[in-house]
C-alpha cells in the first residue's frame, strides 16, 4: 500500500490524488469475512502501519484519509497522525492543503421517462488551498485543465434495487453537460433536470448504503455481487470500489435534506384506493376473474411501492421483466389461476398507468411487448411450492399467511409442525401469528405436550403411550414458562427475518452438520447474551 501511495508525492492536483486514494481505500469495499468488521480492522490498522513508517508516502496517504476515510473515526486517527508527522518535520505534498476542500456548485439528474436508471451529476469547485494554491493550475495528471470545477456521476439503477451501478469522475463538466441538454432536446425519451444539493445527497447516500446491503446479501449466500463501475471517461468497466469512496465523500459535502423530502411511505389504504380505481377503469373491464386480478394488481402495486420507492406508476421494459421473472418467482405465492392471469393484469395495468405516469405511446407500446415477450418465461421460471417442495396447500397458507415466499425456509425452521400432518388442516389454536398460537407450537415441538382444550377434538396431543410426560421433561412450570418465552422470542424473529444475519448464521450452521436442536440452542444463547442489536449483529456475524 505505501509502496503505490508513493505516486502521489509525484502528483500536483488534488483531484488526481483522491482518486488514487479512493482507489486505494476500495480495495477491501464490500468484502465480507463473517465476524470481522475489514473496514475497520484494515482501514485503522492501514492509519497505524502509516503513522509508524513516518515517511513522505505515508503522509501523502495518511492526507488522503483524513479527507476521504469512509468512517469518522479513521478520518479522525488521521488527521491527528498528519499534524504529528508534520510537527516533526515531514514535507507534506503539494495537493494536501486542497483534498477535500470542495464545495458544491450545482447537482443534475439525467435519465429517461422510462425510469429505469439516473445519473446523479454533482460539480465542485476546489477552494483554495492553505498554501494559496491557484484552483485553475492546468492538473500534470489528467492532461486537461482542472479548471476550478469536476463533476463526480453516478449511475443508480431502479430496477435492480436503487443500488450505484457506475460512478466515474471528469474535468470536461461545460462538455458534459451540453452534451445532456442536447440529449433531452432530440431525444423525446431522455430527460434532464436540475437538483438540489440536498435531494442529490439523500439519492447518493441511499444508493451507496443499498450497494453495500446488496453485496453483503451476495456474500452471505455464497455468491457474487453484480455492482460494476466504468471508467472516468465512460467507456469500459472497471469495479465501483475504485470511485466509491470519492463518492461517499463527495456526498458528505452536499447539504444534508430535511426528513420531509424523503421517500414518501405508501399506507395500505392508499394502496388499496390505487387498486380500486385500476379495476373499476376501462383498462380493466377485460379481466374476466375478479378476484384473481385483484389480487394480481395488489402484489403490483406492492412492487412499485416497496421496492422501485415509492412509484407504482412507473412501468418500463425492464422493470415488468424483472417484476415477472425476478421479484415474483422469489417473493409472491401465486394461486394457478393468479399465475395465468398476472400477464394480462400487468398488461392493462400498463396501459392504464403508462399515461398517468407521462409515458408516451411508443414508449408504452414497448412496454407491452415486454409483458408478453416475458410471458412464456414467466410461466416456465415460477415456482409453485406445492410442487416445487412437495407442501400441500393449506401449509403453504400457514406459513405464507402474507405471501411472502422468500420467508418459507426460515419459518419451516422455526415451526416445522407446521408443515407436517400433526396438525389438522384448521390451525385455529395453533396459530403463528398470535403469542397463543406460537405458544403451543413451541409447547408441542420442544416439550412434546400441549395441554388440550376440552373442547379441542383431541388431535393436536403429541403424548406417547410409551413415553411418560414425565420422563420427556423434568421441570417446573416456571421453568417451561421461561424456556417458551426464549424460543417464542426466537421464534418471532425468525418469522419476521429479524435481523436477516439471524437466518444466515442459522444456515450457516446447518450447512456445517450441526442437529436442528444444536442450532436452536445455540441462537438462544446468542439472543441471551446479546445487550443490543449491535451486539446481537455481531455475535450473529462470528457464528
Amino acid at each position: 500500500m505505501l509502496r503505490v501511495a508513493r505516486t502521489l508525492l509525484a502528483l500536483r492536483d488534488p483531484l488526481d490524488a483522491e482518486v488514487v486514494i479512493s482507489e486505494l481505500l476500495g480495495a477491501w469495499w464490500a468484502q465480507n469475512i463473517p465476524g470481522l468488521d475489514l473496514e475497520r480492522l484494515l482501514g485503522e490498522e492501514l492509519v497505524s502501519y502509516a503513522t509508524a513508517d513516518g515517511s513522505p508516502a505515508a503522509l501523502a496517504l495518511l492526507a488522503g484519509v483524513a479527507s476521504l476515510g469512509p468512517s469518522q473515526r479513521q478520518r479522525i486517527l488521521a488527521k491527528k497522525a498528519v499534524l504529528g508527522m508534520v510537527r516533526q518535520g515531514t514535507r507534506r505534498p503539494q495537493w494536501a492543503g486542497r483534498i477535500g476542500a470542495v464545495r458544491p456548485v450545482a447537482a443534475y439528474m439525467s435519465g429517461s421517462r422510462f425510469g429505469d436508471a439516473d445519473d446523479i451529476v454533482c460539480v465542485f469547485r476546489y477552494e483554495e488551498g492553505e498554501d494559496g494554491d491557484d484552483p485553475s493550475e492546468p492538473s500534470a495528471g489528467t492532461g486537461a485543465s482542472t479548471a476550478s470545477e469536476h463533476a463526480v456521476i453516478a449511475v443508480i439503477d431502479h430496477n435492480s434495487g436503487g443500488v450505484l451501478r457506475d460512478a466515474w469522475v471528469t474535468t470536461k463538466v461545460t462538455e458534459l453537460l451540453a452534451r445532456c441538454r442536447k440529449q433531452a432536446e432530440v431525444d423525446t425519451m431522455a430527460t434532464f433536470s436540475e437538483l438540489s444539493p440536498e435531494r442529490a445527497r439523500s439519492l447518493l447516500e441511499s444508493a451507496l448504503q443499498r450497494s453495500e446491503a446488496h453485496l453483503d446479501s451476495a456474500a452471505t449466500a455464497g455468491g457474487a455481487g453484480e455492482v460494476t463501475g466504468r471508467s472516468s471517461n465512460g467507456a469500459g468497466s472497471e469495479p465501483l470500489p475504485k470511485h466509491h469512496v470519492l463518492v461517499r465523500a463527495r456526498a458528505r459535502a452536499l447539504a444534508d435534506e430535511p426528513r420531509s423530502g424523503r421517500t414518501p411511505v405508501w399506507r395500505r389504504d392508499r394502496r388499496s384506493f390505487l387498486a380500486a380505481r385500476f379495476l373499476s377503469s376501462e383498462a380493466a373491464a377485460d379481466l374476466s376473474d375478479s378476484y384473481a386480478a385483484s389480487r394480481c394488481v395488489d402484489h403490483i402495486i406492492d412492487y412499485g411501492c416497496d421496492v422501485d420507492f415509492g412509484r407504482p406508476l412507473r412501468v418500463s421494459p425492464r422493470k415488468v421483466e424483472t417484476f415477472l421473472l425476478s421479484w415474483l418467482p422469489r417473493r409472491v405465492v401465486l394461486l394457478p389461476e393468479e399465475q395465468e392471469a398476472m400477464p394480462h393484469v400487468l398488461a392493462a395495468w400498463v396501459r392504464w398507468a403508462g399515461p398517468r405516469a407521462g409515458l408516451p405511446e411508443e414508449a408504452m407500446l414497448a412496454t407491452l411487448d415486454a409483458v408478453w415477450e416475458s410471458t412464456a418465461a414467466f410461466m416456465t421460471s415460477y415456482r409453485d411450492p406445492t410442487a416445487s417442495f412437495g407442501l400441500r396447500r393449506e401449509v403453504i397458507r400457514r406459513l405464507l399467511p402474507d405471501g411472502d415466499l422468500s420467508a418459507l425456509p426460515r419459518r419451516m425452521f422455526a415451526f416445522p409442525l407446521l408443515a407436517s400432518d400433526l396438525l389438522s388442516d384448521d390451525v385455529g389454536e395453533f396459530d403463528p401469528t398470535t403469542s397463543a398460537g406460537r405458544r403451543a407450537l413451541l409447547k408441542l415441538d420442544h416439550f412434546g405436550e400441549y395441554d388440550v382444550d376440552p373442547q379441542s377434538r383431541g388431535r393436536h396431543c403429541a403424548a406417547s403411550t410409551e413415553t411418560p410426560a414425565e420422563e420427556r421433561r423434568e421441570a417446573s412450570a416456571p421453568d417451561i414458562d421461561d424456556a417458551l418465552d426464549a424460543h417464542e422470542r426466537l421464534a418471532e424473529r425468525l418469522w419476521d427475518g429479524n435481523p436477516p444475519s439471524l437466518w444466515a448464521a442459522a444456515q450457516r450452521l446447518l450447512d456445517r452438520g450441526h442437529t436442528r436442536p444444536a442450532v436452536v440452542e445455540t441462537l438462544l444463547d446468542v439472543l441471551e447474551e446479546a445487550e443490543n442489536d449491535d451486539v446481537l449483529a455481531k455475535r450473529l456475524d462470528e457464528l
